[in-house]
């Protein structure tokens, strides 16, 4: 199980009561208080038990742990876990060794160990959990559960043990789907509706925490959209439904039994579950492990774009008349948004038909949008509202032709340097590109000095930045830049936005609104 350490203060409230007095205490008939019984879960979990696994890995990953996480074990019982998960992996070992029993064709038992490695001292044992989710075998879990492993094993409720193969792997959500070959039909858990998921309402975990398995834990959804820096499309249920390490890609239930949770991480300063505890919603596990079964691999949506969070100050800047939406920083040459007519500047508010209420939102969206569909877009642009049709392109793809767009910009001459707004601005030459470390395929003008009581330097810019826009136009030349800013002062507008590149990086860019003096 992931966790995440940090120092935590805390202030203890203690509650004091003192007796009242019997003079005083209210009549019975005065006394009467509705009351309302926890859920009775018990016939429930009868049910549910049977499709939730233990699962064994050997791996050669150095920082694994009962669960993953690799952080370092607090436990005061680490020894004996560390003992009960050896005597769990020689069960295993056994029990998927060949004997009499064993039929000719039998994949749990096969005679032919081409593929079993013998021990090795440098592998590490680790365990988690999984749910299955078809009958003939598949098993969602988490991609830590089973990293780098050379040896999976699956336990099933009843005591069953079988080897299992990995079908795919998706680090960015972290979900994985491995693979068992029963002789008979397993049973299976059930994928729920995520999107209808709501704070407060019950939820079920069941899992394998420390090796020791079959556990239940009740608690309820704490919050929703968490966003713990773990991936590009983090927006997980939090609970407080007891989890700990081994408890990683067992299934989160609510009271009809549907799976509305992959558990996958833990908040703890301690190493033990403190009731903050953290599962990547059933609809984008069910969407990852879909494709994984179906292309091995996972195959997301591409808009071809780099976004920009959209502060008040920007939207300002753009003429925006609210801070929603997603803001293109920057379009890639080639890609699917390019061919539409996105422009950088350009605020997505709404994508094939849903409200887009940040960068997160739409990064998830567009991820889980079917390759080649072609989606409505609506942007906000010079203060209208544009409508775009737009073919995803393939993310998987995408990431390769950016790599390749590294082409190196054509040598300038230097001219003198120019003020404007608190910045000495140049044009680039060779020279300044190396003095600032400034990507080739970065263009503009570079800036060279801030001055601290300027409105360049309240913006955070600095030396090296790379102004390659200003009011929507591109600028080559440090003339261009004061031009652009003249205007826009004639104009009488308030603010400038100029497109930045930070650091002269290509994969760093913002826009930033500057204050005109007036």
């Amino acid at each position: 199980m992931r966790m995440k350490l940090k120092a935590m203060a805390g202030i203890a409230a203690l509650a004091l009561a003192a007796a009242m007095p019997h003079a005083l205490a209210p009549e019975p008939a005065q006394a009467a208080v509705d009351t309302q019984l926890l859920p009775g879960v018990a016939d429930l979990v009868d049910k549910l038990l049977p499709t939730v696994v233990e699962i064994s890995v050997q791996s050669t990953n150095p920082n694994a742990a009962a669960g993953g996480g690799g952080q370092p074990d607090m436990n005061p019982f680490k020894d004996f876990f560390d003992e009960f998960l050896k005597r769990k992996q020689q069960q295993g070992d056994d029990q998927t060794k060949p004997d009499d029993k064993a039929k000719p064709n039998d994949d749990q038992a096969s005679p032919d160990k081409k593929d079993d490695k013998p021990a090795d001292n440098n592998l590490v044992n680790s365990m988690g959990s999984g749910f299955i989710i078809d009958p003939k075998g598949l098993i969602v879990t988490n991609n830590h559960v089973i990293a780098d492993a050379v040896n999976i094993q699956v336990h099933l409720q009843d005591g069953t043990m079988m080897k299992a193969e990995l079908v795919g792997h998706d680090p960015k959500t972290d979900i994985a789907v491995i693979r068992v070959k029963p002789d008979h039909d397993l049973p299976a858990a059930t994928f729920g509706d995520s999107e209808k998921v709501r704070i407060g309402q019950w939820a079920i975990a069941i899992g394998n925490p420390f090796g020791l398995g079959g556990s239940v834990s009740l608690g309820i959804i704490s919050a929703r959209g968490r966003d713990i820096n773990q991936g590009p499309y983090d927006d997980y249920f939090q609970t407080d439904a007891a989890i700990n390490k081994g408890n990683s890609g067992g299934p989160l239930f609510d009271l009809q039994g549907n799976v509305v949770g992959v558990n996958t991480a833990i908040f703890s300063p301690s190493g033990g579950s403190v009731g903050i505890g953290f599962s990547v919603p059933a609809n984008e596990a069910k969407n990852v492990a879909e494709q994984l079964i179906k292309y091995g691999e996972t195959r997301r949506g591409w808009l071809g774009v780099k976004l920009q969070t959209l502060t008040p100050d920007v939207a300002e800047g753009l003429g925006v008349d609210k801070s929603k939406g997603a803001l293109v920083a920057d379009i890639t040459a080639g890609g699917p948004a390019e061919k539409s007519g996105l422009k950088p500047g350009d605020v997505i508010e709404s994508f094939d038909g849903h409200d887009v209420k940040d960068n997160r939102s739409l990064q998830r969206m567009v991820a889980q949008t079917d390759v080649g569909k072609s989606v409505d877009v609506v942007v906000q642009r010079d203060g209208k509202e544009v409508a775009l049709k737009i073919e995803l392109g393939r993310l998987e793809e995408g990431e390769k032709i950016v790599a390749a767009q590294d082409k190196p910009a054509a040598p300038s001459a230097p001219v003198a340097p120019q003020q404007v707004l608190g910045m000495t601005v140049s044009d680039i030459s060779d020279d300044l590109r190396k003095r600032f470390n400034i990507e080739a395929k970065v263009k503009g003008v570079v800036v060279t000095d801030v001055s601290s009581d300027g409105v360049a330097a309240d913006k955070g810019i600095a030396g090296g930045d790379v102004i390659e826009e200003v009011a929507g136009t591109t600028v080559l030349a440090a003339a261009d830049v004061l031009a652009a800013v003249d205007d826009a002062t004639k104009a009488g507008k308030n603010t400038v936005m100029m497109l930045i590149a930070h650091g002269g990086s290509d994969d760093d860019k913002r826009y930033v609104a500057l204050k005109l003096k007036k």
